[in-house]
């Protein structure tokens, strides 16, 4: 199984008989110009398409186009994508935190977000893999009342907490590392790997700041997690 770096919180993974996407909001070049309008739309299979939640940095309309190009498509949607962008209730699957969509490839569970929509642990070809989506302990310390950041922390906490009663271990976690947050922005990352066995992590959600995101993967790698640097979009990944 191979996993392909986008843009952003945008990623690919290669599956033996089927395509993954999660949360496209540009290609590994441009919006509309790399690895996956080059060659992944023209990839034999399947393709699921996931986005987490409606933000424009996790969702560009333009995956409804797809369709257009390739037959075999399933969209599995946070149900707050259908009351924000227009699309046809028919036109995906839709989740919500708690609910799953399974089938003879992949099953997709929904846990819940510290801001917008959904984040989901998506179980296939023996693998556990997590997309966060915009879960993380957004603290915005720097700029926060104590009561402030404490009270979101206590939120970011509990959701992990859920994940753990199910899934204690993770092969694969895609993991927001944001530097806007400040001096404390691999807090949520680092709490993330403390509670739950996370064998593989790559950050997401920094902003092509690849000096920061990869200060995290140097922490991971000393505390036994799997965490080779992200240096460039298109980048490829064996899972």
């Amino acid at each position: 199984m191979k996993l392909i770096y986008l843009h952003h919180s945008g990623f690919a993974i290669l599956a033996n008989t089927f395509t993954i996407i999660i949360d496209y909001n540009e290609d590994s070049i441009s919006e509309n110009q790399g690895i996956l309008h080059n060659e992944l739309l023209k990839r034999k299979g399947k393709m699921y398409v996931l986005a987490s939640h409606f933000h424009a940095d996790h969702f560009n309309n333009n995956i409804m186009k797809w369709k257009e190009q390739k037959e075999d498509i399933t969209y599995i949607l946070s149900r707050d994508i259908y009351k924000r962008r227009k699309i046809g209730k028919e036109e995906a699957i839709w989740l919500k935190k708690g609910e799953t969509y399974e089938d003879s490839n992949i099953k997709v569970k929904a846990f819940g977000s510290t801001d917008v929509g959904i984040s989901f642990i998506i179980e296939t070809e023996g693998k556990t893999i997590f997309h966060a989506g915009d879960l993380n302990n957004w603290h915005w310390m720097d700029e926060s009342s104590e009561d402030e950041w404490k009270r979101d922390e206590k939120r970011f906490i509990d959701e992990i907490g859920q994940i753990k009663k199910e899934y204690n271990k993770i092969d694969l976690a895609m993991f927001p590392i944001d530097p806007r947050l400040g001096k404390e922005y691999m807090r949520g990352g680092i709490q993330f790997i403390e509670a739950i066995n996370t064998s593989m992590f790559i950050p997401m959600h920094f902003w092509n700041d690849f000096v920061s995101a990869n200060k995290f993967q140097t922490y991971a790698r000393e505390h036994g997690v799997s965490s080779p640097d992200i240096k460039y979009r298109g980048q490829e990944f064996d899972v």
